[in-house]
């Protein structure tokens, strides 16, 4: 129980606190008393997180927050530094949105570029978080950014990217939307240039969609829950969304206007993914796995999963729908046969954050490291499994 808290409330601790007002963050699920637990273990298990520049209930970033300057301790910059999102895209494409630079490779990472958040460039002074790709258009990115120190010099607010990330242009001020910041982001499945967000304070009503690539915004249908933990549009099925909380889980299928509730879900849903168009879906909760296989009208809870009922981040991979990785707190597994078993991969010392697998190689597990920033990459398989490392000592 220790190390499924740490997972599903670390998680929500270094994503959703960073990005949420305070009186968001309060609504979160309720249980403020199961979150402090989850620091508490954290502090103890790792020797704490690092400051982080967190939102006030105002919209204004908190001076106190913004760490101390330190020496690089790799590449990636600083000991403080983590990773907020990991894309894996074709052709060896890496993008790493983190606290401190939004960084790329086109080698598979052999070789990294910091393109945004640095000195003198575009989002400078800010964090990256939420970043997605459209399902129609890998070249199109979209990602959300909040002042990582005070007085930032960039813009917070939603950037696009047209090029797979090698440039960015901001397309939506957060302030026009918010006077707090913008909680997620996720690429439409209807065209590229469909994106919708979650405002955490207007809570049901909080959902919006643009479809001219986020220059203007409009409200959806009102949501089944209060607040939400993620939305997942379903490749090759527009229009067709899934929404899932603390409370359950919900599907639509004309773009959020309406939702139906997902019935025998039992509990709160961490994660979900599928491998791409018609291929099954998996999400992850507080019972278990489940799956569904009607494109997302209903979920059936996996059989030999009791072991790993709180895996709390998944990820499916593009070129097999039945080959999913699932990570804990401390722990990353493999699963062959669509989430029926799993298999537990090498272990690596760090705090485990980001999962990616490789769109052509099932078996080719991108994985990032937090506090300080690292990533690895996991090759072979069986007893021949091992991590290599692709952190850099600099970049470009």
């Amino acid at each position: 129980m220790a190390a499924a808290l740490v997972g599903w409330y670390g998680d929500c601790f270094r994503r959703q606190r960073e990005v949420a007002g305070s009186d968001s963050w309060q609504r979160l699920g309720g249980k403020a008393w199961l979150l402090s637990l989850a620091v508490l273990l954290l502090t103890l298990l790792s020797g704490g997180l690092s400051a982080c520049t967190l939102p006030g209930g105002n919209g204004r970033a908190s001076t106190l927050s913004t760490p101390t300057p330190a020496a690089a301790s790799n590449g990636f910059g600083n000991a403080a530094n983590h990773v907020h999102s990991l894309l894996a895209l074709s052709p060896h494409i890496l993008l790493l949105a983190t606290h401190y630079g939004l960084f790329r490779s086109d080698d598979g990472g052999q070789h990294w570029q910091e393109v945004a958040g640095g000195r003198g460039q575009i989002m400078e002074d800010l964090m990256t978080y939420s970043l997605t790709v459209s399902p129609l258009d890998s070249q199109r990115l979209y990602v959300l950014t909040y002042p990582s120190v005070s007085n930032a010099r960039g813009t917070p607010g939603l950037y696009m990217s047209q090029d797979q990330g090698r440039t960015w242009k901001l397309v939506t001020r957060s302030a026009s939307l918010t006077s707090t910041t913008i909680f997620l982001a996720a690429a439409g499945n209807a065209s590229p240039d469909e994106v919708y967000i979650y405002l955490s304070e207007r809570q049901a009503h909080g959902l919006l969609v643009s479809h001219d690539g986020g220059s203007h915004f409009r409200e959806t249908g009102t949501l089944p829950f209060s607040v939400i933990s993620g939305l997942l549009p379903l490749p090759g099925q527009p229009g067709h969304l899934l929404v899932y909380s603390s409370a359950g889980m919900a599907f639509s299928s004309d773009g959020g206007l309406h939702w139906r509730l997902i019935t025998g879900i039992n509990g709160g849903i961490f994660d979900a993914t599928t491998a791409g168009p018609n291929e099954p879906i998996y999400a992850s909760g507080d019972a278990g796995m489940y799956v569904s296989r009607d494109g997302g009208r209903t979920f059936t809870r996996s059989i030999n999963t009791h072991s790993f009922f709180l895996l709390t981040s998944l990820a499916a991979a593009p070129s097999n729908p039945y080959i999913l990785y699932g990570k804990t707190a401390t722990s990353i597994y493999r699963s062959t046969d669509g989430g029926q078993s799993w298999t537990g991969l090498p272990a690596i010392r760090g705090n485990l954050s980001e999962l990616a697998v490789d769109p052509l190689n099932p078996f080719q597990l991108y994985l990032s490291l937090s506090y300080p920033t690292a990533v690895y990459v996991l090759t072979g398989q069986g007893n021949g499994a091992h991590w290599r490392s692709l952190t850099p000592a600099s970049v470009s």
